[in-house]
């Protein structure tokens, strides 16, 4: 498995751990790499994000050899059967340590900004990186965190060699790693993008991690769904905070599913905002292989509008719609039908050229969302709003290609359409 980036991989990651949110967890990233992995798993779960800042004791003249690591508050593991076979006399270990307390300290406070550590006494802790090497750091973090308090700790990782996964199991009361290859020499290998995490990202996310946390919880009552469409049983995800002021309906793009962990990002973050989310599958399993279903933006507009009907039944608040990429298509189409009832239509990514001449036929406020370095699709967008009669804005967000894969691109996407929604479709806001 390939992993375009860590924010990429920090998506898949949070699929695999979704089951975890309803302990409530606590999510640290080992810096710097794993912070942008664990600020995805640590959204998708709604948990707080910290760091776990943790230096190994190397042996004197032997540094690669690890005696013991510390972390923060005092806490100290030490191995005595290396000390005793490496020699390691009380003044060798004593200065070892002063050294790299030091260094701990510095990280600690230059990557939180002066906010105090998460406690962890009692706690479920998913410990996350972007991936393992030969696995020490991830077990000294095991060791420390068992030190602080943790009830149980999940390691968890994107890749990782099968030896060290097998290792780490004795250390962690579970490990999940997407991908585990045989063949297997560096992390970077399994990334398109590894460039290096500075620091300022890692404090630019615990801090953005902190100010969402700020933020009152709001009870989402989520449920599976069968949604009937087009004489079809639809798989789906129904999510309603308490007083849902709207439901947004996603339309996902072509080779994806309920499942992609892009929309679910953006769903999580209209459910914070008190907004319901459903999710559903737009294709059968034998449907989504076929290009000629893929590409049906009349079927899956079709579809869309079933499914509007299905919800309808279900709530009596506002209905917008969501789409991304050729979803974004069949979201216009079902939008301009003349007994369409959507109050509002966000496109990201979308391809509005996909949805026929009826662009004219949209009476739904309408914005276009797109990455300042997706040229071809960008262009196809300012000649859509060009065709729509409705009110309509154009979004550009600068850097971010078309899957808005670059850091900071999907909140970034996730903002616009909230605050879009909220404003035409919940009465009384601004």
């Amino acid at each position: 498995m390939l992993f375009t980036d860590r924010t990429t991989a920090g998506l898949q990651l949070a699929e695999a751990l979704r089951h975890l949110a309803k302990e409530r967890p606590v999510v640290l990233g080992l810096p710097r790499g794993g912070v942008p992995v664990a600020f995805e798993v640590a959204r998708a779960l709604g948990a707080p994000l910290d760091v776990i800042v943790v230096r190994k004791l190397g042996v004197p003249y032997r540094p690669e050899l690890g005696f013991g690591a510390i972390g923060e508050d005092g806490v100290k593991v030490i191995n005595e059967e290396i000390v005793r076979r490496a020699g390691v006399s009380e003044q060798e270990a004593a200065s070892v340590e002063r050294a790299e307390q030091a260094e701990l300290t510095r990280r600690a406070r230059a990557f939180r900004a002066g906010r105090p550590r998460v406690p962890l006494e009692g706690r479920t802790v998913i410990l996350v990186d972007d991936g393992i090497a030969t696995g020490a750091t991830a077990e000294a973090a095991c060791e420390v965190v068992r030190e602080h308090g943790a009830a149980r700790v999940v390691l968890a990782v994107p890749v990782a060699p099968p030896s060290a996964v097998e290792r780490l199991r004795a250390r962690a009361d579970d490990v999940v790693c997407l991908s585990a290859p045989a063949l297997f020499s560096a992390v970077g290998e399994w990334y398109r993008d590894f460039s290096q995490t500075p620091d300022e990202e890692v404090v630019a996310l615990l801090a953005r991690a902190a100010h969402r946390g700020t933020a009152p919880d709001r009870p989402v009552r989520t449920t599976e769904a069968e949604v009937t469409a087009d004489g079809l049983t639809l798989p789906g995800e129904l999510a309603l905070p308490e007083d849902a002021g709207a439901v947004v309906v996603f339309a996902h793009g072509s080779g994806s599913s309920r499942h992609s962990p892009r929309n679910r990002a953006v769903a999580d973050g209209l459910n914070r905002a008190g907004l319901g989310t459903l999710l559903f599958d737009l294709l059968v399993p034998e449907e989504e292989g076929d290009r000629a279903y893929v590409f049906d933006i009349e079927t899956l507009a079709r579809r869309l509008r079933h499914a509007t009907g299905w919800l309808r039944d279900r709530v009596d608040v506002p209905i917008g719609y969501f789409g991304a990429s050729t979803g974004a298509a069949a979201a216009l189409r079902a939008a301009a039908t003349p007994d369409a009832e959507v109050g509002a239509v966000v496109s990201r990514g979308g391809r509005p050229d996909l949805a026929g001449p009826g662009l004219g036929d949209v009476r739904a406020p309408t914005l276009l969302i797109v990455g300042g370095h997706d040229e071809q699709v960008l262009d196809l967008n300012r000649r859509a709003q060009a065709e729509l009669r409705c009110e309509s804005r154009l979004e550009v967000v600068p850097g971010a290609t078309h899957l808005f894969e670059e850091p900071g691109a999907l909140d970034t996407v996730t903002d616009l359409a909230r605050d879009w929604f909220t404003r035409h479709l919940v009465p009384g806001e601004p």
